[in-house]
């Protein structure tokens, strides 16, 4: 075991909590906010555009991540952000009631965003320091397990507690107080990691800033000169395409009455499909997904990890054509395709680890292969609302399944290298 790892810190007291508190904010910015914004009246054009657009911080990490490298440790990282980010949804909480509470609240997201991107710069760095190559493979499952598992309270208990406040308390009175457990969860997490939590690495000896950006540039420059670099970041751009436009567009096709082609679900519905059906399949698929490839290796193993993420994507193309009456079929359809991309999702990062993050700058270059990801989720997420108003919800869930074949694609053909320390 490595030596920042005593017994006291065996990885499974810390890899859950540690990606479940970077799953929080990330859930929230990013799909409970979607559920938010509808409640409180916006369209979905606007719904899908302005919660992408809050995103950008985890796509822009790159630009400070390499900076961490200079200061403190990791620990001193992730603890002080989950203590930021549990205070900043409490402003958040507290912007709700004001006359101008989209433009304040969105800006709340903003940081909240640029908060949780540190965090996860710090969390995955310590990961992959503090676990050797098998720990990482057998704990990936669990690292998106946990993660996930934050979809379980975020989309799940947290929605279904929405859900029925909004009814006994009023909209705004409801969301208040769920953003507010958000924040309070986040704190509680800090204070146990600040126990819990292995070092990690020691800060880079840097003397200046100059010197500091120079290092940046170091970083830049070998990140772009690994071999295959090309096709890695086309390989994790692409594999996440189609469900960078789902993510958006399903909670709303729920939530959308069934005379404009949704389902006419309320949230509280909608929170107990995620939370309970949909997340406890993800929590199966992420580690089964781990496993299956610790035993068959990634490279094997990966057109059969896209099959399995994408091909479900089918059930919500089910779903808008029959609308199906009946609340068992819907959690069914939602728990198959939950199934499927946990399963499928611990190709791409496991192969950011293994192939892209090797080397001399380890957590910046998983720092910037994340981002370049979140990009490929991104950019369809903000268009997806205008696809989808444009296309309505029946031949916009069609367009998705033919958006999945640039992933299989890139899935058959990736070149892989062999694991060393170049760059």
């Amino acid at each position: 075991m490595d030596k920042n790892t005593s017994p006291a810190r065996h990885p499974a007291a810390w890899v859950p909590t540690l990606y479940f508190s970077e799953g929080l904010p990330f859930v929230a910015t990013a799909t409970v906010s979607v559920l938010m914004y509808k409640s409180m009246g916006l369209s979905d054009s606007l719904i899908a555009f302005f919660t992408t657009l809050v995103m950008w911080p985890w796509t822009l990490k790159p630009l400070w991540g390499p900076l961490l490298e200079m200061f403190k440790t990791k620990k001193h990282f992730v603890v002080a952000t989950q203590f930021i980010g549990g205070l900043s949804f409490g402003i958040l909480a507290l912007s709700l009631p004001l006359e101008g509470f989209l433009k304040y609240s969105l800006v709340m997201f903003v940081i909240i965003a640029f908060n949780s991107a540190t965090h996860d710069i710090a969390a995955d760095g310590l990961f992959i320091n503090a676990l050797n190559p098998q720990q990482q493979a057998r704990y990936v499952g669990w690292q998106g397990a946990f993660y996930n598992i934050a979809k379980v309270l975020s989309q799940g208990a947290l929605v279904y507690i929405a859900g029925i406040l909004e009814v006994r308390l009023g909209i705004t009175e409801a969301w208040m107080i769920v953003m507010g457990l958000f924040g309070l969860t986040l704190i509680l997490l800090a204070v146990y990691h600040l126990k819990m939590l292995p070092v990690g690495d020691s800060a880079r000896t840097v003397g200046s800033f100059r010197e500091a950006f120079e290092t940046f540039g170091h970083v830049v420059t070998t990140f772009f000169r690994k071999r295959y670099i090309l096709w890695h970041i086309a390989f994790i751009i692409l594999f996440r395409t189609a469900e960078g436009q789902l993510t958006k567009i399903v909670p709303l096709f729920m939530r959308a009455s069934r005379l404009d082609g949704g389902l006419g679900l309320a949230t509280a519905d909608i929170g107990v499909a995620y939370g309970v059906f949909g997340a406890a399949a993800f929590v199966l698929g992420s580690i089964a997904g781990g496993y299956f490839v610790a035993r068959k290796g990634l490279k094997p193993s990966l057109f059969t990890l896209a099959i399995i993420f994408n091909v479900p994507d089918a059930v919500y193309a089910y779903l808008a054509f029959t609308q199906p009456q009946s609340f068992a079929i819907v959690c069914t359809a939602i728990s198959i395709e939950w199934l499927g991309y946990g399963f499928g999702f611990v190709g791409v990062i496991l192969f950011m680890m293994h192939q892209i993050a090797p080397g001399r700058y380890k957590m910046a270059h998983y720092a910037f292969a994340t981002a370049i990801m979140n990009l490929g989720f991104m950019l369809p997420s903000m268009i997806s609302g205008y696809i989808s108003d444009w296309l309505g919800y029946k031949i916009f869930f069609l367009w998705v399944l033919v958006a999945t074949i640039p992933s299989f694609l890139v899935s058959r053909f990736v070149p892989f290298k062999k694991i060393n320390t170049e760059g």
